[in-house]
């Protein structure tokens, strides 16, 4: 497939030559688009933490960790495809498609991989370092009261600021390029031409389950840290917050190397290969028994998920057409909504044998698709530089 190009009358960044690693971030308007995402995602893993922290301490169950991240993420499957103003009141579904969407045409063709990076890279962080200051405000503010809500109500009211300050900085961006459509025939047109769009695409469709696995068993490592921590290292909301920190410094090492790997060979390669990496990581974290093991294999499992993310991210973004790439991040997006069905089933398993064997499984699940992925999915393997 033919890589994109930079459209006529798109604004091309000065910086657009620029190869060193924070290349993507001298561009004014990718710098506020990125402000803005990162805050965004902060203020959503924050709630996520703050979330499970109270229902694990009311409930012990890890049935019910489940349920509220099913109860999270099921309006990204629902109206994540369908990028329209109605549905303002599910505003992180279509926020994060049409921000990622509106990158190439803000950084052009040469700074895309360094900007998807450091797009996803805010997600990674996020993920990782808004839990931990979740834990870390939950444990100081309660002074050790672990049933206490008044640790959780200050998480509250600093993601509410987050969250404004996402809104705010999308009024500084400049780029004034017009919407590139190929039909003005409603949401529903949008939905189907972006699917038919994936399933004739080999490399996208590859791309887009490849990043679903992590969502369904690599990723369920957060869902059920608190459990973990509490029950097999006898931690606190402290030692919560540590974990999630270690993985946080795990992931920026992960960032910076990939923002200056522009020019790596086999790239489609290194995707299948970091997304087995990771769930033997998962799989590992699962057998320690002390903070110094569960730290380290933790920020392995940072580094990791961070390289796979971006990577796997920034070859979708180089293979779609420019008027397709909000509809296929939409698709991208409502895909990461499926994670509560892999959730479900490892919740069951820590709830019916150990908080051990439910992460065992996960990885070893994440480890088996991609290893089944690499062997039916030629066309990812063929990937070399992203520019096919």
């Amino acid at each position: 497939m033919k890589s994109p190009v930079q459209e006529p009358g798109a604004a091309i960044p000065t910086a657009n030559h620029d190869k060193s690693t924070f290349a993507s971030l001298k561009v004014s308007d990718y710098r506020y688009l990125w402000i803005g995402m990162l805050g965004s995602a902060f203020a959503m893993n924050m709630q996520l933490v703050a979330q499970g922290w109270l229902v694990y301490e009311m409930t012990s169950s890890a049935m019910n960790l489940t349920y509220v991240t099913l109860a999270f993420m099921l309006p990204q499957i629902i109206f994540s495809p369908i990028v329209v103003g109605f549905f303002n009141g599910t505003a992180l579904a279509i926020s994060i498609p049409a921000r990622t969407a509106l990158i190439p045409e803000i950084v052009g063709e040469k700074l895309m991989f360094n900007a998807m990076a450091f797009n996803t890279a805010s997600w990674n962080l996020s993920r990782i370092l808004g839990p931990a200051l979740a834990g870390f405000m939950i444990a100081i503010f309660a002074e050790g009261d672990t049933t206490s809500s008044y640790g959780v109500g200050l998480v509250y009211i600093v993601l509410s600021v987050l969250y404004m300050t996402s809104a705010v900085t999308v009024a500084f961006i400049k780029h004034d390029c017009e919407p590139n459509r190929t039909n003005n025939n409603g949401p529903m047109t949008d939905l189907i031409e972006g699917m038919n769009y994936v399933k004739g695409s080999p490399i996208v469709g590859g791309l887009i389950l490849l990043s679903i696995y992590p969502f369904l068993f690599g990723i369920s490592i957060n869902t059920f840290l608190p459990a973990f921590n509490t029950d097999v290292l006898n931690g606190g909301p402290d030692d919560l917050g540590f974990l999630m920190t270690a993985m946080g410094v795990g992931a920026i090492g992960g960032s910076l190397v990939l923002a200056r790997l522009v020019s790596l060979k086999h790239k489609g390669n290194w995707t299948l290969f970091t997304s087995l990496c990771w769930g033997a990581a998962v799989a590992i974290f699962a057998t320690t028994e002390s903070i110094l093991w569960s730290t380290i294999t933790i920020g392995c499992i940072g580094f990791l998920s961070a390289i796979n993310m971006s990577m796997n991210r920034s070859l979708v973004q180089l293979q779609v057409e420019q008027s397709m790439r909000g509809r296929v991040m939409s698709i991208d997006m409502m895909s990461h909504g499926l994670m509560p069905i892999g959730i479900i089933p490892i919740g069951y398993i820590v709830d019916n044998y150990s908080i051990q064997a439910g992460l065992v499984t996960s990885g070893v699940m994440l480890m088996l698709l991609t290893i089944i992925s690499a062997f039916l999915m030629p066309s990812i393997r063929g990937i070399d530089t992203g520019y096919s």
